[in-house]
């Protein structure tokens, strides 16, 4: 078993401005003169830890992490019912990634994501592909409305009490139609009673379909009201929406021709199913699939982490090119 590195101090942080109000929070750690990384979280909205950072080693490495518009300590956020998402988009967070990189004058960076992170890694990739020296995915998905009626309606054959319950917070006339937009609609009501109930809801859920190696264990940051209702709002924003990134891969993974990657999937990440890695492999040659068969949704699985680490300190080695 490889070992994360220690916990990473930034060196350097501060506060961007990406336009239509919105400011994200960024830091880097790391080695200042190190081959640069930028780390994509999941959610959207669940916001970047430090522990984000271990994946790398720190004299290697220059790491660029960040919060995505609407989340963590990125401004406004998205946890107050006034704060307007229209402008958070895909489109909005790889331009942001952009905005970033130019800020901190990187030409080119290893791109680090996990579960939604691993989407907009591909999506700002296939945008960009000449910022990206390689790609280093984990908890692989594409961002379809496959993926969210597999998750809001498929996964009730697993978990079909749970999921009951799931189906059955949403007004009857609902119940049938799209779960994340019945969702997203109770989570913009005017009664805030209505909206709590709605991110509780929502959450609880999240815990659930996620739980398929192990066992179940509860996510403490849905203890927190703030992060719950970001993150319920931002998940069910962007799912309603298909992620802006509905039928993009791996129908657009021709341009990562040349890019290196490593593809790491859990295969009883039945949540998310590992065919989307696998199709995604068959279309980017350059790309290394590893299936770990007992480890589930996340990096928390041991074999996980070191296929992670093991990737991160192989790269480590290729100095980004011109």
């Amino acid at each position: 078993m490889t070992a994360l590195y220690p916990r990473p101090d930034p060196y350097a942080q501060g506060m961007l401005d990406v336009g239509d109000g919105n400011q994200i929070y960024w830091e880097t750690v790391g080695n200042p003169d190190g081959k640069p990384a930028v780390v994509l979280h999941g959610g959207p909205g669940s916001g970047c830890s430090p522990w984000w950072g271990r994946f790398f080693d720190p004299a290697a490495y220059q790491v660029v992490l960040f919060d995505q518009r609407g989340c963590g300590r990125s401004t406004p956020h998205a946890s107050d019912p006034t704060t307007d998402l229209s402008v958070n988009t895909t489109a909005h967070l790889i331009a942001d990634i952009e905005r970033l990189r130019a800020h901190l004058g990187v030409d080119r960076w290893l791109v680090f994501g996990g579960s939604w992170g691993s989407a907009l890694g591909q999506a700002y990739a296939v945008t960009h592909p000449e910022r990206v020296s390689e790609l280093v995915l984990f908890s692989v998905v594409e961002g379809s409305r496959r993926e969210v009626a597999w998750i809001t309606r498929d996964m009730g054959r697993v978990f079909p009490e749970e999921w009951a319950r799931f189906r059955d917070a949403v007004p009857e006339a609902d119940r049938d139609g799209d779960i994340a937009d019945a969702y997203a609609r109770l989570l913009a009501h005017p009664d805030p009673a209505v909206r709590e109930k709605a991110a509780i809801d929502w959450c609880a859920w999240e815990d659930t379909h996620v739980a398929t190696a192990g066992p179940r264990k509860h996510d403490p940051r849905y203890d927190d009201p703030v992060f719950r209702m970001a993150f319920a709002r931002l998940v069910t924003h962007y799912w309603r929406h298909g992620c802006w990134m509905d039928g993009l891969m791996p129908a657009a993974a021709g341009r990562l021709a040349g890019i290196p990657g490593v593809l790491v999937h859990g295969r009883r990440d039945i949540s998310s199913p590992a065919d989307a890695p696998w199709r995604l492999a068959q279309a980017w040659p350059d790309a290394e699939l590893v299936l770990i068969d007992d480890a589930g949704h996340g990096a928390g699985h041991p074999d996980v982490t070191t296929a992670l680490v093991a990737a991160t300190d192989r790269f480590a080695r290729l100095r980004p090119g011109p």
